[in-house]
């Protein structure tokens, strides 16, 4: 049996697809192997309420201005770029009609398999092993491509090819849909609170408090339509594009 059968074997396997072989990148397995990839990490974030407490009680909030944005009944095919702990994907799969589908990325295989054990009853979800920055999809393919808090874990470089990327493959008059970290209120006290936090857990997560995310798209790509909303004193954000 040669190599490609063997890999063809194997991918047969897992509980997602396989396009080619793939590295989880290096700034991942330096900065947040502790969240991530290592498997008694998942086990112990894989928690609902550990989820809402890490975003002070708003992930329910935040989930569901997510997935409103892209409706309560979702037809044609959508995209959710990175895993996420909870039920997220979950309750994104519930809104699919019969004949719509859902594809779920990710870099790391062990986030692909634990979110396959929430998904595994729907037929029209598809998992793959892809990097953010680099899909393997063609331009214009998804009504609906969400990201959620996923930049506020990249590198700037990272975060601007994933964007990138994202409404490259998001079709015109689709949404494209960031839900991330923001620069809070002066006025709201968690600010305080989660600035050390952030500064020593996630490093690349205060740049979201610097930069709208508009300005990481290159200039020839950026869109006219543009929405933005700010939650929990301004300490999160939505913002939904929309391509012409």
């Amino acid at each position: 049996m040669n190599d490609k059968q063997n890999m063809k074997n194997h991918t047969n396997t897992l509980p997602f697809q396989m396009f080619y072989n793939i590295d989880i990148p290096v700034y991942l397995q330096k900065t947040y192997w502790w969240a991530y990839i290592h498997p008694k990490a998942v086990k112990f974030f894989e928690r609902q309420w550990l989820v809402n407490l890490i975003l002070f009680g708003n992930f329910a909030r935040l989930r569901d201005t997510a997935l409103d944005e892209i409706g309560e009944n979702v037809d044609g095919k959508a995209l959710q770029v990175a895993c996420v702990y909870g039920d997220f994907s979950t309750r994104l799969a519930q809104r699919l009609k019969p004949e719509a589908h859902l594809d779920i990325v990710d870099v790391v295989p062990i986030q692909l398999s634990n979110t396959h054990k929430k998904i595994k009853q729907y037929d029209n979800v598809t998992l793959c092993l892809q990097n953010s920055t680099a899909l393997n999809f063609t331009d214009d393919s998804y009504e609906n491509v969400v990201v959620f808090f996923l930049l506020h874990e990249q590198p700037v470089e990272v975060r601007k090819k994933t964007i990138r990327e994202a409404l490259r493959v998001t079709k015109p008059g689709g949404k494209l849909i960031f839900v991330d970290y923001h620069r809070p209120s002066y006025f709201n006290p968690f600010r305080y609170f989660i600035y050390p936090i952030l500064h020593f857990l996630e490093p690349f997560a205060l740049d979201m408090w610097k930069q709208e995310i508009i300005s990481w798209l290159p200039k020839e790509l950026q869109p006219t339509d543009i929405k933005k909303e700010t939650y929990f004193g301004g300490l999160y954000q939505k913002v939904v594009i929309s391509p012409k």
